[in-house]
């Protein structure tokens, strides 16, 4: 079955991508209605919009859900079930598709609740407390803004159809629209995790590495993004644009931030990922979407790279995440590390790789743009944490000696999972230049001054050397400052949002459960209900008893007696 999935999903890749050229190329688009259902005045409408963007987005998609099918014929070859693994990806990327080419708040609500409900499934597929912890964290965060996309929808009937699209233009500044794009808003940070709702993602990494490579790349968390990219209409010079860019500036450092101090692998991967969704969140909120759809393409590809490089590490070294017990990886799984160091520079926007393209090109759109300098300080220091944090993750495994158990075998025998990884290694090295001849019809120039131009180069630099610095132990001077438990404490653990998220809501409402269970239902209406109904009756069926065992009986007998008595008593006289 994954041989099957995957030649088809990739042939649909391939479709979907000329397609995507085509249209662009000519400015053309297919708008498709379909009337369900026409009764007297009430008729329901299906509607699919065809456009560069949903066709590109969808071969992207469809190319890396292929690539992790394929890749999960081997990772989860262990899995007698892995059929069912199989058919919940195929109803997850469904899902992502029918979200992608929905016009129509309604259809996009179908795709949107797919999503929940099937990365539910796929979170808790290793059964333990962790994960249903974890899945139980992920569903109930969604559902948040699943309803406020139901509220949307609700506020949409002032308009008389549920497809946005037609009203976004005219309808801008009126007060309904601002509330739906303010509802909106909230659905996509919820679903892209941005702050306060960040708990979730890391939470999420309960999921199998292909599902974590799949959700962090091109689907779940994503999908938010693009919903506000299709309403990027209504955030330009507004209110709710510039709360969404400091919501975002706020979740691109806090995760930079935390993934400093992490050791797990891929909790690292995973919290820099919800450093990127903040970064096209906030390029998005400044008007350019165009550049944040640019860096959700070539984001996907380098992620899921990354996401696959960590599996077969982890993989390797008998499902052990944590890095501290990696080292000198490089010269056991040359491939693998190859692959895994390409991803990472992608990610740091090294030149000419994939992520290169997007994040300059933002960086330098930034400092060209009207911006005040807390935003602008953000930026550039969430750029030198991804770098920083990038780098000390490169130093613990790859360099050193191995700190795992001798008897301990590595290797890059892993064909089928190594073949998927290349295919996503090439659109790794070349994605980047190619979407950017595609998407941008003519070469964007940016002239700044020349230090502000090398800015962006002297973060990255700094925040590799930093990265060095925080990693290499014998520098103590430096590492001084990470032993103050507190601070570390606070920073690493996301600001304490994991805790707000679960207990800080949860605690309260289970004392006060509590104390009603002791004071009524164990207390006051127990002892005089239930408890005490029920000692009445043992105490009157005991007298019965009692009564009926002995007393009873010599009353009776005794009765009997007298009467007999009486009897010959009469009778005598």
């Amino acid at each position: 079955m994954c041989y099957i999935s995957f030649i088809i999903l990739f042939c649909f890749s391939f479709i979907s991508f000329f397609f995507g050229m085509y249209f662009i190329m000519n400015e053309f688009s297919i708008f498709i209605e379909w009337e369900v259902v026409s009764y007297n005045s009430l008729s329901i409408i299906m509607t699919v919009l065809l456009d560069w963007m949903s066709l590109i987005f969808m071969s992207f998609v469809l190319m890396i859900s292929s690539l992790v099918i394929f890749y999960s014929k081997e990772y989860m070859e262990m899995d007698y079930k892995i059929n069912r693994f199989i058919m919940l990806v195929l109803m997850f990327v469904t899902s992502m598709m029918l979200l992608i080419i929905s016009p129509n708040l309604i259809s996009i609500l179908l795709g949107w609740d797919g999503l929940g409900l099937i990365s539910y499934c796929l979170v808790i597929y290793f059964q333990n407390v962790k994960s249903y912890n974890a899945g139980m964290l992920t569903a109930l965060s969604n559902r948040i803004g699943d309803v406020a996309l139901l509220l949307a929808i609700a506020w949409m009937l002032n308009y008389g159809s549920w497809s946005y699209i037609f009203y976004l233009e005219f309808m801008k500044n009126s007060k309904e629209m601002l509330i739906i794009c303010g509802l909106v808003m909230f659905a996509a940070m919820t679903k892209s995790a941005q702050i306060p709702f960040s708990s979730w993602l890391p939470a999420a990494m309960a999921a199998p590495t292909p599902v974590s490579a799949l959700v962090h790349s091109s689907t779940l968390v994503t999908a938010g993004v693009y919903l506000l990219i299709r309403f990027n209409i209504l955030l330009s010079n507004s209110i709710m644009g510039n709360l969404l860019l400091l919501l975002a500036s706020l979740t691109m450092f806090m995760s930079g931030l935390g993934a400093n101090y992490e050791f797990d692998l891929k909790k690292i991967i995973a919290l820099s990922t919800l450093s990127q969704l903040g970064l096209m969140m906030s390029i998005l909120s400044m008007g350019n979407y165009k550049l944040a759809f640019f860096h959700l393409l070539t984001h996907a590809l380098f992620k899921a790279l990354l996401f696959m490089c960590a599996g077969v590490i982890i993989h390797n070294m008998n499902n052990t995440q944590d890095i501290r017990l990696m080292g000198g990886l490089s010269m056991m799984m040359p491939l693998t590390s190859s692959c895994f160091n390409i991803a990472n520079l992608a990610l740091c926007g090294m030149p000419f790789l994939a992520g290169f393209y997007s994040k300059d090109l933002i960086l330098e759109m930034v400092s060209f743009s009207y911006i005040n300098f807390f935003s602008f300080f953000l930026y550039f220091f969430s750029t030198g944490l991804t770098v920083c944090y990038s780098f000390r993750l490169v130093y613990y495994s790859m360099s050193g000696d191995c700190n795992f158990s001798s008897l301990n075998l590595l290797s890059d025998e892993s064909w089928i999972m190594l073949k998927s990884m290349f295919g996503l290694l090439i659109l790794s090295i070349f994605g980047g230049s190619m979407l950017n001849w595609l998407i941008f019809s003519s070469p964007i120039f940016i002239i700044l001054p020349f230090y502000l131009k090398l800015l962006t180069l002297m973060v990255c630099l700094m925040g590799g050397f930093m990265g060095y610095l925080i990693s290499n132990i014998s520098l103590f001077f430096v590492n001084k400052s990470f032993n103050n438990y507190n601070l570390t404490y606070f920073l690493g653990s996301m600001w304490f949002m994991p805790f707000i998220s679960t207990y800080g809501i949860i605690k309260n409402l289970l004392m006060l459960g509590m104390a009603v269970i002791k004071s009524f239902d164990q207390g006051w209406s127990e002892y005089f209900g239930g408890q005490k109904l029920f000692y009445i009756l043992i105490k009157n069926s005991q007298l019965n008893q009692n009564l009926q065992n002995n007393n009873l009986k010599i009353y009776l007998l005794s009765f009997v007696f007298w009467m007999m008595i009486i009897c010959m008593f009469i009778i005598f006289l």
